[in-house]
């Protein structure tokens, strides 16, 4: 049962297994795939009735699937969405009119106190400190984590040099990591459905005693252990998809104060990059 729960997802394994299936179990397997994001608000007699089948079809498909009942079905569903999968489901719509702006503002406001709670002056301060004072910055984010990597590479490039964003595109990080400075911090951004890299990559960062700012979800608790700072963002939405207003909100937080701490050069490098981009006409009045 723990592969079934685990490591397939249920539609996978629906589909893998769908020639198998007998007519009646075929029922309930086509309306399954057709509301996987409501599976966890679902009861065994909500598809027995809704798929028109009896409840003992149900339980022998979930069993055939490798469930033990529908119990860990239900908890599959959850787990999937711990781990970032998509899944809708009724129970936790955002309403409609102006009541699902206000259950949007709230959960996003609880990530955002979470995400601050987390931090104290001296954790802040010793962050803040470390990007300032490094030779050289290399930001690190794949996937969904990709975004924030780029927005904080591009932050933190208006203020000082020697901001990298890698690996370059459609380029292998080996080569990258090896010019490295011993002494530069790795900024590697990690939220939730990171790929197997990720892993290997923490494990290889560590072993070269590189320091490493991870800043990810609840998820990456489990690599603390091996790097130097971990700031944590919760990404939980009232929805499928998840929210990353915080994690964009704490690069915005790092980013000013890392320039408050180099004033000076920060504002003469910020009036360079103006001057260029109005020789270059890069950016419309």
């Amino acid at each position: 049962m723990a592969e079934a729960s685990t490591q397939t997802h249920i539609g996978r394994r629906l589909q893998q297994h769908f020639s198998e299936l007998g007519p009646q179990e075929r029922r309930v397997a086509d309306f399954i795939l057709a509301h996987l994001e409501d599976l966890a608000v679902y009861s065994a007699a909500d598809l027995s009735r809704l798929s028109g089948v009896s409840k003992a079809t149900v339980t022998r498909l979930f069993r055939r699937l490798g469930y033990d009942d529908f119990k860990a079905v239900k908890a599959h569903a959850r787990q999937l969405r711990h781990y970032g999968v998509p899944l809708a489901s009724g129970a936790d719509s955002l309403g409609d009119g102006v009541e699902r702006f206000r259950r949007h503002a709230e959960r996003e406001q609880n990530n955002l106190r979470q995400c601050l709670e987390g931090l104290t002056p001296v954790l802040f301060d010793e962050v803040v400190g470390a990007l300032d004072e490094a030779p050289a910055l290399a930001v690190i984010g794949y996937r969904n984590s990709y975004p924030i990597a780029l927005h904080m590479r591009q932050q933190l490039l208006q203020a000082r040099s020697g901001v990298q964003l890698l690996p370059s595109p459609n380029q292998s990080l080996a080569e990258e990591l090896v010019e490295l400075d011993p002494q530069a911090l790795i900024v590697l951004i990690g939220f939730r459905r990171r790929p197997r890299l990720f892993e290997a990559l923490i494990e290889t960062l560590a072993q070269r005693e590189q320091r490493v700012l991870l800043i990810g979800d609840p998820t990456t608790a489990k690599y603390a252990d091996r790097v130097t700072w971990r700031l944590e963002c919760s990404l939980e939405t009232l929805s499928a998809f998840d929210s990353y207003a915080s994690a964009m909100s704490l690069v915005s937080l790092l980013a000013n104060a890392m320039l408050h701490r180099r004033l000076a050069q920060g504002r003469a490098r910020i009036g360079e990059v103006m001057e260029l981009y109005q020789e270059l006409e890069e950016l419309a009045p």
